[in-house]
């Protein structure tokens, strides 16, 4: 059986769609999943990088696309009233509801939902809440524990090499994003591709020119 950790911040839509699909791909194959909570904007600030709805262009295309694949891939979404928010409220409840902060199924699936379906602020004191109220954390989400907990899942993604939500990573390997699925699934249904060295040469190639500022 593989084991997939799969890195996630609540506030990313490809990671919500990834994880909403992640069933389906992964049909009739053996793994298990352990749920890592990550800041997202830790690792862009991390590798000197702007979100995509930090981009005017961009942030308009992301949600055009976003909706777009829900669309096709049949997966309810519904954009919040505002976007992008402040999603730690939301990554530290997570965190708190299990002793390694590693959330399951059932929390994470509450948690993207809050935010994706319904249309909402997803960031409401309100609604973090009647969220917590109905996830009934083992721990206080501020407790300097979760925090503590939190910020070394981010640790160990950059320290993986990591760059993006949502992420997952399975023999030391890293798939980034929603479309990396079916890559996954191949790696784990053992297609000869992955023992072809295409993998490590991807890795060897030379940049060609370096952009300066």
């Amino acid at each position: 059986m593989k084991h997939i950790e799969f890195y996630l911040d609540f506030i990313s839509p490809y990671a919500y769609l990834a994880f909403e699909a992640l069933p389906e791909a992964l049909m009739g194959l053996s793994y298990r999943v352990t749920h890592k909570p990550v800041l997202f904007a830790a690792l862009l600030k991390h590798h000197g990088q702007l979100g995509p709805a930090e981009i005017a262009p961009k942030r308009d295309w992301t949600y055009r696309q976003v909706a777009w694949l829900a669309h096709v891939n049949q997966i309810d979404l519904q954009l919040p009233a505002s976007h992008p928010f402040n999603p730690l409220g939301l990554l530290r409840l997570a965190v708190a509801c299990d002793p390694r902060g590693e959330p399951n199924r059932y929390v994470c699936e509450t948690i993207f939902r809050h935010v994706w379906r319904g249309g909402e602020e997803a960031a409401d004191a309100a609604r973090l809440e009647a969220l917590t109220r109905q996830l009934a954390p083992e721990r206080p989400p501020q407790d300097a524990a979760v925090k503590a907990q939190l910020q070394a899942h981010g640790e160990q993604a950059l320290a993986r090499g990591l760059f993006g939500v949502p992420s997952f990573v399975v023999d030391d390997k890293v798939f980034w994003g929603f479309d990396a699925l079916p890559m996954l699934a191949g790696y784990l249904r053992g297609d000869p591709w992955f023992q072809s060295g295409a993998w490590e040469q991807a890795a060897g190639v030379l940049p060609g020119v370096r952009r300066t500022t």
